[in-house]
Order: C-alpha cells, then sequence, then structure tokens
C-alpha cells in the first residue's frame, strides 16, 4: 500500500544527481537537491503531486511534474535498495540508476 510510505525521507543517490525525498502524504512528496549535476539547482527544494502505485510489496512507480515543466517517472525498488529515474529537462531525455537509502 502507498499509505506505507507517507512519512519516509530517502536520499537517492543517481550518480552525480542527488536528492532527499520525503513522502509526505500518497499523494504528495516533497524533496530537495542536494548536488543537480547540472540538472537543477543545488538546494532547490519543491512540492510536487505523486501518482505513486505499489507494483508488488515494496516496489513502487511514482511519477511527477515539477513547476519547470520537468516530468519525472521512477521505479523504487526499496526490497532492493534500487532506483531508476527517467527525467526529462528542457524537451531532453535522461536515464538515471541509483541507490535508495533510509534518511
Amino acid at each position: 500500500m502507498t499509505g506505507q510510505l507517507t512519512g519516509r525521507s530517502c536520499r537517492f543517490d543517481l550518480g552525480d544527481l542527488k536528492v532527499r525525498f520525503t513522502f509526505d502524504s500518497p499523494t504528495q512528496g516533497s524533496f530537495v537537491v542536494v548536488h543537480g549535476a547540472g540538472l537543477a539547482p543545488d538546494g532547490h527544494a519543491e512540492t510536487v503531486v505523486l501518482h505513486l502505485r505499489e507494483i508488488r510489496e515494496g516496489v513502487y512507480l511514482n511519477s511527477w511534474t515539477e513547476a519547470s515543466g520537468t516530468t519525472v517517472t521512477r521505479l523504487e525498488d526499496f526490497e532492493n535498495g534500487t532506483l531508476y529515474s527517467n527525467g526529462t529537462v528542457d524537451g531532453k531525455l535522461y536515464h538515471f540508476t541509483g541507490t535508495i537509502e533510509e534518511a
């Protein structure tokens, strides 16, 4: 259930891109860019509307659109601590694979 994530904070490490993310509710999340890798300013913070679906226990498909128009779609595998992320920034598609750590 997506409600199991509510209140959890995680560090998403996608190589050069590092983000701290909090699941505020099943439909809202907030993040702070720790290191933006040239895609977002370091320290940028935002709250977004989530489209969160549980695939199976511990594995979620999560997507949102940021105020800048950036779109993000992620497969978040908490069971294995793995994150697969696709995002569009200024019309360019980026693919990332990284790790999830509880903050």
